[in-house]
């Protein structure tokens, strides 16, 4: 069945929650502030249960509720949040993760595979609610209150810590009056033992004249009150209901109530203004509030006649605090959440969900605007209007500035593609039996989300590669002077128009020799012949090719980096590899920033036309050299270079103002020479037949403002071909192109 939007807008939010969920999980046992961490963690499963419920999902509410109640007991400090744990939660999490999947897919009922395997992890969980045995005496060495008052005579006050047990404490200093009004302090202390029992009392009598002075209708005695109850503040608040306005009553909820008042005030979902929350949690009453509301009142009046040197007025929770009414911890909780509020709601105020696939439309659109812009600006030339000209010039400027708009909307950080291998390295680790940290730098760095989607996956080879291969044993790290811990560091910056990301590790490096005799035996070089480091472990990207001694569920079938190099190169990309042998290898891999639209160098070729990515081009200069030559001298470097007729066998001679279009990619340099230069334009990337699929230094084409369509070239590829000399002369492949460059 088809999800309605609302519950697709669910299943959207549980996976983000759940994404959160694992990010907090797997570095809340190296936090700083672990609290914080597990407080996330509550929330982002109590928000799934909430939601869950809503939706009549009653499978996914059970199960969320266990999990929930193993989290409330560490946020109160009864379970320590150790390696077990995170793991049992962890698998929890992917759980969660596959019912909601399956309710994306439209079955809202339980799927009796998924409840199977699901009960171990209940079964675990419910270990971890199994009731704790009671502790023989407090940390604090606090020993119990006295079931009995003192002597009268000693007038002693609680102790502040003594109070501060699990129990209510009411400060009562009843009013001058209340004999003569025909009430009895002691009757009310009577009715307490109807809904609790009172713990102690100590009896205040600061207030007491000597006895010449005495009024025997005048009550002096103040009282300081440890109460047990599971009665609400507002129902103790009610025994003193006839003598309240004229007395002094606060009431102070037992630490164990104030822990549960905070997680009450975390759990609202749209909290109020400061008062009305702490109302709604039970920690204040509706007359403390009133009482605090008047004084802020009668400050804020007095405030406007003194004029304006005078006090600002209070915030209520200053107010409140000052009271007695309410702890300050409390309160600290509920600004807190106020502003998590604010903050959530200003940030969804900005920012709005959008399908994938509007953008992906929206793209294609911008494409054929380009398109039709450059025709329109073909033959504005043509006309030689000035005023046409110079319409259409400022209607160029807008269209570029709507397709970097465009393309910005499409451009996510990758961040949240690096986060996903805390994860991978977490469990991965485990299996292997090594101990692993990941490093992730520069996770702000954006490129197009389609970039993003087809990267992972060789990623996640390159990082699993670097775990099994890369890093050794603690054993063989000790005895090399290493660290016990290996790590594994993924970073990624821009470089040139390019995203560069790589992947490194600080194992024992490539073993060069043992790569190149592999090699040997399996007839991929000649014995003998001699090769770059470079060359070398470019070797390992060969389909197949593989080192391992043993065949593991991570390496040792002879496949992964094959397939890891074919898809970075399907997204115009390169992979490299440097090793320091003992130490340390690097995967660096190079991709453009987006798929859809660059800004392009156009350079012909006899009739042909070719299309450059501006960002790779260093600088065009004029060309004269003897044929036969492949380099040339440019200010003192020699630089290789090739000629894209000879390269694609275009018919006709060469101009004799020829051009070279020097070319950088990463550190390597090279020349592409040409007979003309056309100038900047507006790139379309339209994807090659499958008869030009494989072709290599051609990564596309466009259509130009004349209709024609252009290659678009594929630069490292070129620079590559350039520094190998050219000395093969042109492949099989590129012979395809000759009819259509001809």
């Amino acid at each position: 069945m088809e999800l309605d939007a609302s519950l697709a807008i669910f299943v959207t939010e549980c996976r983000d929650l759940l994404a959160d969920m694992e990010s907090a999980l797997l570095s809340v046992e190296q936090s700083d502030a672990p609290d914080e961490l597990v407080n996330a963690i509550f929330r982002a499963a109590h928000t799934i249960k909430g939601s869950s419920g809503l939706f009549g999902l009653d499978h996914v509410v059970a199960f969320t509720h266990v999990v929930e109640s193993v989290l409330d007991r560490v946020r109160c400090g009864e379970l320590p949040i150790a390696d077990g744990l995170v793991v049992l939660l962890l698998s929890c999490r992917d759980h969660l993760e596959a019912l909601i999947d399956k309710v994306a897919g439209g079955r809202v009922e339980p799927d009796p595979a998924l409840s199977t395997e699901g009960e171990p992890l209940l079964v675990a969980l419910r270990a971890y609610l199994a009731p704790a045995q009671p502790a023989a005496s407090s940390a604090t060495g606090v020993q119990p209150l006295p079931a009995t008052a003192p002597d009268a005579g000693t007038f002693e006050r609680i102790p502040d810590d003594a109070v501060g047990s699990d129990h209510w404490h009411l400060s009562l200093r009843f009013s001058p009056d209340v004999l003569r009004n025909g009430m009895d302090p002691l009757s009310f202390f009577g009715f307490m033992d109807t809904l609790g029992h009172i713990v102690h009392i100590a009896t205040l009598a600061d207030a007491l004249p000597d006895a010449q002075s005495m009024d025997p209708e005048t009550c002096y005695l103040g009282f300081e009150v440890s109460y047990r109850s599971d009665a609400s503040k507002d129902d103790i608040e009610s025994i003193f209901e006839f003598v309240r306005d004229d007395s002094q009553i606060t009431i102070l909820p037992p630490h164990s109530r104030i822990d549960e008042y905070i997680r009450l005030i975390e759990q609202q979902a749209e909290p109020a203004r400061l008062g009305e929350m702490l109302v709604r949690c039970g920690t204040l009453t509706q007359r403390e509030l009133d009482r605090a509301l008047a004084t802020q009142e009668a400050q804020a009046v007095h405030g406007a006649q003194v004029g304006p040197g005078a006090e600002t007025t209070a915030a209520i929770g200053t107010i409140l605090v000052e009271q007695g009414s309410v702890t300050p911890q409390v309160v600290d909780a509920a600004l807190q959440r106020q502003k998590q509020t604010r903050d959530a709601a200003a940030h969804e105020n900005r920012s709005i969900r959008v399908d994938a696939d509007k953008l992906d439309q929206l793209i294609n659109l911008v494409g054929e605007l380009i398109i039709a812009g450059a025709s329109v600006n073909l033959i504005a030339h043509r006309t030689r209007i000035t005023e046409l000209q110079e319409s259409t010039s400022k209607l160029s400027t807008l269209v570029e500035e709507v397709r970097d708009s465009a393309l910005q909307l499409r451009m996510v950080k990758i961040g949240a593609t690096f986060s996903r291998f805390q994860r991978v390295v977490h469990d991965v680790s485990r299996d292997l039996g090594k101990d692993i940290g990941l490093v992730i730098d520069g996770e702000d760095t954006e490129l197009d989300k389609t970039v993003i989607e087809k990267i992972s996956d060789p990623l996640m080879h390159l990082v699993r590669n670097a775990m099994d291969h890369g890093i050794e044993s603690a054993e063989l790290r000790a005895d090399r002077g290493k660290p016990a811990q290996g790590t594994l560091r993924l970073n990624a910056f821009h470089d040139s128009g390019s995203i560069v990301i790589t992947v490194e590790d600080d194992g024992g490096g490539l073993d060069r020799e043992r790569i190149l005799a592999k090699a040997v035996e399996r007839g991929l070089v000649e014995s003998g012949h001699a090769l770059s480091d470079a060359e070398v472990y470019a070797l390992i990207f060969e389909p197949g090719f593989s080192t391992a001694e043993k065949v593991t569920n991570l390496s040792g079938r002879g496949v992964g980096l094959d397939v890891v190099k074919r898809n970075i190169t399907e997204l115009r990309g390169t992979v490299e590899l440097s090793s320091v042998a003992g130490q340390s290898t690097t995967v660096t891999v190079r991709l453009p920033l987006t798929l859809a639209i660059i800004d392009g160098f156009l350079v012909g070729v006899g009739k042909s036309v070719f299309a450059l990515p501006l960002d790779m081009i260093e600088e065009c200069v004029a060309f004269s050299s003897e044929r036969g030559h492949n380099y040339t001298n440019l200010r003192g470097q020699v630089l290789p270079f090739i000629r894209l007729r000879e390269l694609f066998r275009v018919r006709g001679q060469p101009t004799r103002g020829e051009n070279i279009v020097v070319l950088k990619h990463g550190e390597q340099r090279a020349g592409v020479v040409v007979d003309t230069l056309l100038g900047e334009f507006q790139t379309v990337i339209k994807p090659l037949g499958p008869m030009f699929g494989h072709v290599r230094c051609v990564s596309g084409s466009t259509i130009l403002g004349s209709g024609e369509v252009a290659l678009i070239l594929d630069a490292p590829a070129l620079i590559q071909r350039g520094i190998q000399g050219n000395r093969n002369g042109p492949s099989s492949e590129q012979r395809l192109l000759e009819e259509h460059v001809a």
